[in-house]
């Protein structure tokens, strides 16, 4: 009579193959999770979490909220409006925050 009880090798293997199965849900769950939390804040104000109206300013695409009126800039669009801007207190603070902006990357 024979019975058919699996070896502890395939126990272990067995074992291990679901760990890794169960991992790589995990991981996949937790960037699906991570993807959708950043996208839950496109186009929302970092501030005060209204919906961002976009508004276009001298040919950039600016981001504004009606809430509490701040103004989000992407990467190098402080620099287009410089150029379009009157050498007045605006092209200073633009000037002086860009600045401040290149020196932190």
């Amino acid at each position: 009579m024979s019975t058919d009880k699996p070896s502890r090798n395939e126990d272990e293997y067995f074992a291990k193959e679901e760990h890794d199965r169960l991992a790589k849900l995990r991981a996949k769950g937790a960037e699906e999770r991570a993807a959708a939390e950043r996208k839950s804040h496109l186009f929302r104000c970092p501030k005060c979490g209204a919906g961002l109206t976009q508004e276009r300013w001298h040919g950039v695409a600016i981001e504004r909220c009606p809430e509490d009126g701040g103004i989000w800039l992407d990467a190098g669009e402080i620099d287009v409006l410089l150029k379009h801007e009157d050498r007045g207190v605006l092209r200073r603070v633009f000037t002086d925050v860009a600045g401040s902006l290149r020196k932190n990357t």
